[in-house]
């Protein structure tokens, strides 16, 4: 399995899909072979769901619906900022009146994420409005 990380591509073979393929060369009910499928599907979407590209993605997104529902007055208070030196560090910026069209648009994208990633945006949510309460 190649991954592609911005400019490098590393070959990666975990030690699941090893297993898995030595499973499948014994033989498996089609059904045991489907839900082990779905397990290592699943945990590919963990492991690709934390990548910086895919959460920049996703605030981009997040903060684009917010800018589209806010009133115009608004759009200009709510950015997104990722850091250029720790790719995983983003600073989400709005002011306390556009924090309800924020927060809406994360709860309207949170169905198309990836696991880990809904995580991570349900406690971003969590903690934009703690914040909004201080």
């Amino acid at each position: 399995m190649q991954l592609d990380t911005g400019n490098n591509i590393f070959t990666h073979f975990s030690l699941n899909e090893a297993r898995l393929r030595h499973i499948q060369g014994t033989t498996l009910a089609n059904e045991e072979m489907l839900v082990l499928n779905k397990l290592l599907q699943e945990i590919e979407d963990l492991k690709l769901g934390l990548d910086p590209n895919v959460l920049s993605g996703w605030y981009q997104k997040i903060a684009s619906d917010a800018r589209a529902e806010a009133p115009s007055y608004l759009t200009d208070s709510i950015d997104v900022i990722q850091d250029p030196i720790l790719p995983m560090k983003f600073e989400f910026k709005t002011s306390r009146r556009a924090i309800r069209y924020v927060t809406e648009a994360i709860d309207r994208n949170l169905d198309g994420m990836p696991l880990a990633t809904r995580l991570y945006f349900q406690k971003l949510s969590e903690i934009i409005q703690a914040e909004a309460l201080r």
